[in-house]
């Protein structure tokens, strides 16, 4: 796709197609090249969250809070720890809202990164299980740190493989309250094929389209954004690392 703009004429020119400059069918082409470029450039690794490594786009966090805000879940669920700040923010919300805790499974937490999450000043609310997302004896865990009741959303942020995120989707989706949401994160992977870091299979090997398959699936799942709380713009779309990531338990 050859993209070229011209500040002065105000326009961006798309192959043979010709769009105004200050649109929002621009915007779109802009925002989505420079999700890609970003990526590639590991622009998301330059972000802490009250001094903890947060490797997220803050739109995701942003759009992320919105729902926890509106939800106000009693735990969030979340597959991959990392450095631990996006289990630092979860709860941030989680203490900020007055409610809530997080639950935190990565197959191998470093323990400097073990330190960090312990010693930090929200540790209270935050459970570390260390093990394969997808093993039953962690899922058992998971489960038994649950009440009966709670409300429950759950992230998916580990390995961002089809077949991973395929699995970790029927297991841990049955956790998922009505109302509430489990998130298929990093989808776009799907985009990022042709990016110098990226690779040929991701076009189809991505949690979008496990996301999309599950839906078909399990129809007690509606394949959707959460609502935006506020918009005065006029641009509809979202500018994210995880497109069409977002399941919502309709019963």
């Amino acid at each position: 796709m050859r993209v070229n703009i011209d500040t002065e004429r105000r326009v961006l020119e798309l192959g043979d197609r010709t769009l105004e400059l200050y649109s929002d069918e621009a915007f779109h082409v802009l925002s989505d090249l420079w999700v890609k470029v970003g990526w590639n450039q590991k622009y998301s690794y330059s972000f802490a969250w009250l001094g903890v490594p947060v490797i997220q786009m803050p739109e995701d966090m942003i759009r992320y809070q919105e729902a926890v805000a509106a939800l106000r879940p009693d735990v969030i669920v979340e597959t991959g720890v990392a450095h631990g700040g996006s289990a630092i923010y979860s709860a941030s919300l989680c203490r900020l809202l007055g409610k809530g805790r997080v639950i935190a499974i990565d197959i191998e937490i470093r323990p400097a990164n073990r330190a960090r999450i312990e010693s930090h000043p929200l540790s209270d609310l935050i459970t570390l299980i260390e093990g394969s997302s997808t093993a039953p004896e962690v899922l058992d865990k998971v489960r038994s740190l649950i009440a009966p009741g709670e409300t429950v959303m759950v992230v998916l942020d580990s390995d961002h493989s089809y077949k991973h995120v395929a699995e970790e989707l029927e297991l841990y989706a049955p956790l998922v309250t009505p109302g509430s949401w489990i998130v298929a994160t990093d989808g776009v992977m799907k985009d990022l094929a042709d990016t110098p870091r990226g690779r040929k299979e991701w076009t189809s090997d991505n949690p979008t389209q496990a996301a999309r398959d599950f839906a078909a699936r399990h129809p007690e799942f509606s394949h959707e954004q959460p609502p935006r709380v506020f918009n005065e713009g006029t641009f509809q779309g979202d500018i994210s690392h995880w497109p069409e990531a977002w399941l919502k338990r309709i019963r």
